[in-house]
């Protein structure tokens, strides 16, 4: 089985998850299928069918975080000793050099991945293109509008 990677924080969060959809989640749902059950003919009966595919959802929700977790490798930043190598968990402050402007991003897995948050998937191509370099390589990206080019600033691991 592989190994899906997470940071320290993204565990967590996964797991937050899980305790909600087994503690809060499946015992609103079953008990909504009951109300629905009590107001009789199931046939067609909609409150009922739409508490099932509820149920449906969490169930498979639960399986697939508990997988998640089961295969994971957790990775605490702070405890990388990467040389100031661009590696999974690091946080990068990049240049574009046509733009001239400066970003920062943290390498995480798939499943934290958020943008907005200036985390990115490790999986992505500009992640990808990271991966491996120093503090002061160019990093050249392949973006929908064309190639980028990223000067990596500074290299942590917090």
């Amino acid at each position: 089985m592989n190994k899906v990677p997470l940071t320290l924080h993204g565990a967590e969060l996964l797991r937050a998850e899980l305790q909600r959809l087994k503690v809060v989640d499946r015992p609103n749902v079953i008990a909504a299928i009951a109300e629905a059950r009590s107001h009789g003919d199931l046939s067609e009966n909609a409150e009922y069918d739409a508490a099932k595919e509820r149920q449906g959802f969490i169930e498979g929700r639960i399986k697939e975080v508990e997988g998640k977790l089961s295969s994971a490798q957790i990775i605490d930043p702070k405890l990388l000793d990467a040389d100031g190598r661009c590696v999974f968990g690091a946080t990068v402050e990049l240049e574009d050099i046509e733009g001239g402007t400066t970003v920062t991003y943290q390498i995480v897995g798939d499943d934290e991945a958020d943008l907005k948050l200036g985390k990115i998937s490790v999986s992505s191509p500009i992640a990808r293109a990271l991966i491996g370099k120093y503090a002061g390589d160019v990093a050249e990206v392949q973006a929908p509008g064309g190639v980028r080019e990223y000067e990596i600033l500074d290299v942590k691991y917090i």
